[in-house]
């Protein structure tokens, strides 16, 4: 009787679940076909305003436009993935919603001291958006640490990349 070759731990993992769950797909055609849209319609706003616009109202078109193109790009990338992501994906992201709550609060609170209406309330509502963006950051990087460490001890390697014995 002769015994079939081992395949490494490594392997078996990457044969047993598939490269992106249904959820993980769905999430980034979501997050690429928003992205897009957003792109267009925040882009069409922009080109159709009548008359000279303010400095800060088009780095307010911009900034949007950035993060639209953003999230477009990361829906795309997220779809071409061939490989476990061990939970990089949602680090990625937690971290796109992170720089996006903080930019825009920056913005809208300099608009609103502009225009003379106090900076507390947007300071307020930004803070809120901040601080959830930051804790679904600090959660989504505990996750992919626990899935590393998960996957170190499947497959026998430690952190430097060697076998343990």
């Amino acid at each position: 009787m002769t015994e079939e070759p081992r395949l490494p731990a490594q392997d078996m993992i990457e044969r047993l679940a598939p490269a992106l769950s249904l959820t993980t797909r769905i999430r980034a055609v979501t997050a690429l076909l928003a992205g897009m849209a957003g792109t267009v319609f925040v882009s069409a706003l922009w080109w159709s305003e009548p008359g000279p616009l303010p400095g800060r109202t088009h780095l307010a078109f911009a900034m949007l436009t950035v993060f639209c193109l953003t999230w477009a790009g990361y829906g795309g990338w997220l779809l071409t993935r061939r490989v476990p992501l061990f939970a990089t994906d949602q680090v990625i992201a937690a971290w796109i919603g992170l720089a996006a709550s903080l930019a825009t609060t920056a913005v809208v609170t300099v608009v609103a001291v502009g225009r003379g209406s106090g900076a507390g309330p947007a300071l307020a509502v930004g803070g809120l958006f901040v601080a959830v963006a930051l804790v679904l950051a600090v959660r989504a990087h505990a996750r992919r640490a626990a899935l590393l460490r998960r996957m170190h001890e499947l497959t026998g390697r430690e952190e430097g990349g060697t076998r343990s014995p």
